[in-house]
């Protein structure tokens, strides 16, 4: 049974373990769903738990029963005093974020329930009003039909199943948890304007100009913060899908899909907008769109941060993962920074941050870290030091880019094999032999003066994952056609 804690009245502490534990839903290695009925086995939970977060359909993967295991097995391994939940707009959310609670407050721990939010702005509430850990309902860019949850501790920082997820996984799987006589308090909190605020607080937005701007929040956790921030800016906002829908009507929630950035790109052209902003469902990740409708990859978004974030902060380091073009490192040393390269992957990139103090990070993927947030993501941002670096240069998005994208990408290609590190070794004992640079910090990538490439094995798929840059375009097609022909195999997925 649980004792009362001192230093947090009302919480019951976790007793060493006597006996006196309670079973919730566990028969036959199967999970009831609270209604009676057989829920997801023990193989399928333990499927949910990804590298950096807990994802998968609903209700068949992920049920309410799970997510009431998930709050329990955080309380029993993290031990918070508060937890600080959010959720985005998908269908499911409500049910997940009830169960969650819950089990939150059985384990005695204290909930302040944020409601509707976007995920970056989750983690600025962790980080500035000090919760001892936050939980994110959410599954990002994917289908309506998942859900999942991000999980961080304090100063937001987030699990993985490296450091601390694997815990939280086989307590769900253990499924019982300590009875206790105290139960956690309830609390709401709205923290978007806290979050627009600080947001407006980081840029100099005297300095940007009136631009007419696309924005499409697919529906997603944008079409709340945008306003809030865009509100305080002379800039035009025409909007796309801001309506908050997880049934996604319009198209996924997905940017880095082609298909799923058409009307935004139409919507620039047509409306003779500066650029276009493309966000995906729970607002972390953003893509820009130039004033002709070209689509500007992740990478390169990163190169132009750098330049003002360095003018802000002149000789900090900046860290970028190795699928970044080589364009990204030589603007950083260009504008008197301190590139740093790093795998790929939010807990990779962050925990480089924090190692090198380094002021901000991205990804190829449109994840953008800042230290002043704590080292989290943060789209909105991003996009706010963008326009003030369009509105210094008094340019159009694509001529402020032009001297730093000097390069051709193939974008990430995927494709099924049987054996990927068999592969992988002959790729890199052909290019060893023709005198390239080899490297091992995430894959294999392979160097020469005029291209390079990074092949990777998925974590989770019998996938290799190949990324191939070169001065030209004609170097791009030649290399990779002949690195596919070396792997062989079928085209995979994502």
């Amino acid at each position: 049974m649980g004792t009362p804690c001192p230093s947090h009245p009302g919480r019951a502490m976790i007793a060493p373990d006597t006996g006196g534990r309670v079973e919730t839903g566990r028969e036959a290695g199967k999970m009831a769903d609270g209604h009676g009925t057989t829920g997801p086995d023990d193989a399928t939970v333990a499927s949910l738990f990804k590298a950096y977060d807990v994802r998968g359909t609903v209700p068949d993967q992920l049920t309410p029963e799970i997510a009431y295991r998930i709050g329990r097995a955080m309380v029993a391994t993290m031990n918070p005093e508060v937890v600080a939940v959010g959720r985005d707009m998908r269908l499911s959310g409500p049910a997940l974020s009830a169960a969650l609670i819950d089990g939150i407050r059985d384990g005695g721990a204290d909930v302040v329930d944020l409601g509707l939010v976007s995920t970056d702005a989750l983690y600025f509430a962790v980080g500035r009003f000090g919760y001892r850990a936050g939980v994110m309902i959410t599954a990002s860019h994917n289908p309506a039909d998942y859900n999942g949850f991000k999980i961080c501790r304090q100063e937001a920082r987030a699990l993985s199943l490296e450091d601390g997820l694997d815990k939280i996984r086989d307590a769900v799987l253990a499924g019982s948890f300590p009875e206790l006589d105290g139960r956690g308090d309830l609390t709401q909190r709205d923290v978007l304007d806290d979050y627009a605020a600080f947001v407006l607080g980081q840029v100099d937005t005297s300095a940007i100009r009136p631009l007419k701007i696309a924005i499409d929040a697919g529906n997603g956790m944008a079409g709340s913060t945008v306003p809030r921030v865009f509100k305080d800016l002379p800039c035009e906002v025409i909007p796309l899908y801001f309506d908050l829908d997880g049934s996604f009507p319009n198209h996924e929630a997905n940017p880095i899909e082609p298909a799923n950035i058409k009307d935004l790109q139409r919507t620039v052209m047509e409306q003779a907008c500066d650029l276009g902003v493309a966000f995906d469902g729970d607002a972390d990740r953003m893509f820009l769109i130039d004033e002709r409708g070209q689509f500007i990859g992740g990478d390169m978004t990163t190169a132009m941060v750098s330049v003002m974030t360095l003018r802000r902060n002149p000789g900090a380091a900046v860290v970028y993962n190795l699928i970044c073009s080589r364009s990204v490192p030589e603007t950083i040393e260009r504008e008197g920074g301190r590139p740093i390269r790093s795998r790929v992957g939010h807990s990779y990139i962050k925990a480089t941050m924090r190692t090198e103090d380094a002021v901000f990070g991205g990804e190829h993927s449109g994840h953008f870290y800042f230290r002043e947030n704590w080292y989290a993501d943060s789209g909105l941002l991003a996009l706010l030091t963008v326009l003030e670096l369009v509105s210094d240069a008094n340019q159009p998005l694509s001529a402020v880019l032009a001297p730093l994208d000097t390069r051709v990408r193939s974008g990430e290609i995927n494709t099924e094999v049987d054996d990927p590190a068999a592969i992988s070794a002959a790729v890199e004992a052909h290019f060893a032999a023709a005198g390239a640079t080899i490297d091992h910090l995430d894959g294999l990538t392979v160097g020469f003066p005029d291209w390079w490439f990074n092949l990777r094995s998925s974590n989770t798929q019998p996938l290799l994952r190949l990324n191939v840059e070169a001065e030209t375009p004609d170097v791009l097609a030649a290399r990779t056609r002949e690195i596919q022909a070396m792997i062989g195999g079928r085209p995979g997925g994502h």
